[in-house]
């Protein structure tokens, strides 16, 4: 990213050399992501992270669709989504929100059952960002696309890059979203996949780069760490996926067998390797992770986005544990980084303060 941070700063929209320097590297990126994600360059649209990637698929495509401007989605999403529902649900379009099962799993006939013909989009994530239950996206765009051939399908991705894999034809989604900091690329950077084809009206208006799909002077450096972040992903996928569930899997053993009545929310199957949702009976959440953060380690009630507030969590309350239990629930991560050492050391230390909370 450096060298797009000084000598090679030229706007890639200008005319000059310098800018035709970074305006190769911006698509060489969007070609290296592209080829990741099994799409077409042209189908790689740069935003500033999931939150835009979200707003822009799915208000892009309802806005796009009239006189079909209804959303179809769960109970479970971020709130990037959620609250999109909410704001075209001022506005005056329908929306529904479909339930799912105690863990936070949804039935792909519910999803496909909840669209009639008033529907333009269906939005389901990937992978939950608090308890990492997986979704069967290709079973659930199988039904959809079956009964409604007209209703685009989106996934909001974030939660999902590092450890699955992401192959655009295979799902069958319209719009995927990803993130660019859950794989350690930039914060602030994101990437929407746009099926070719899928037109969308856009949420920012200026100077139409993006072919018109998001306006503004794209930022090359995190364009090219994006793509860098991307492939190193993807080149240390199968090892994480083996060696970091391994470390969570390690955790949830040890956070059980040291606090006897802990409760695992996290599903046993069908479940992301770098989550573990476990809910402490007894003990508020909001002084656990205080006492923890002290402590040295870092955990969290929710989303990252969110969990600064004392809030209940709207997917653990979606998944049918009470507002007390919810507020007993901490979420704990795990990254490229994380070791076995780290996993007893945190588990010890849970341990301790359950028990003198207790």
């Amino acid at each position: 990213m450096a060298p797009f941070a000084s000598d090679a700063f030229g706007n890639p929209s200008g005319v000059h050399g310098v800018s035709r320097t970074a305006k190769n590297a911006l698509e060489e990126s969007r070609e290296r992501i592209a080829a990741i994600i099994g799409a077409q360059p042209l189908e790689v649209v740069f935003t500033s992270g999931g939150t835009e990637s979200d707003n822009l698929a799915i208000k892009g495509a309802v806005l796009n669709s009239a006189p079909r401007q209804g959303l179809v989605t769960t109970g479970i999403e971020h709130e990037a989504v959620l609250e999109t529902a909410d704001f075209l649900k001022r506005l005056g379009m329908p929306v529904t929100i479909v339930g799912v099962d105690s863990e936070a799993r949804v039935d792909p006939m519910e999803i496909a059952g909840a669209v009639n013909d008033d529907t333009a989009v269906v939005s389901v994530m990937m992978v939950n960002n608090e308890t990492g239950t997986v979704q069967d996206i290709a079973a659930i765009s199988r039904v959809v696309k079956t009964l409604h051939p007209h209703v685009l399908l989106h996934t909001d991705a974030v939660q999902a890059f590092g450890c699955e894999a992401i192959d655009v034809d295979a799902l069958g989604v319209d719009l995927l979203t990803i993130s660019a900091h859950k794989f350690g690329g930039p914060k602030g950077s994101g990437i929407l996949y746009v099926r070719n084809g899928t037109a969308l009206e856009p949420v920012i208006h200026g100077g139409g780069q993006e072919l018109g799909r998001r306006s503004g002077t794209h930022d090359v450096a995190s364009a090219v760490g994006i793509a860098a972040a991307a492939q190193a992903a993807l080149d240390d996928r199968d090892r994480f996926e083996t060696e970091i569930k391994a470390i969570r899997d390690h955790m949830e053993q040890r956070v059980v067998a040291v606090v006897e009545d802990a409760v695992v929310n996290t599903p046993k199957t069908g479940r992301s390797s770098h989550h573990l949702n476990v809910r402490f009976p007894g003990v508020r959440n909001e002084t656990l992770l205080m006492l923890l953060d002290q402590s040295g380690v870092a955990a969290s009630a929710g989303s990252a986005c969110q969990s600064g507030a004392a809030t209940v969590s709207h997917v653990l309350e979606a998944m049918g544990l009470t507002p007390d239990q919810a507020r007993e629930s901490v979420r704990f991560t795990f990254g490229w980084t994380s070791t076995m050492e780290e996993v007893d050391r945190a588990a010890t230390i849970v341990s301790d303060i359950v028990s003198r909370l207790r």
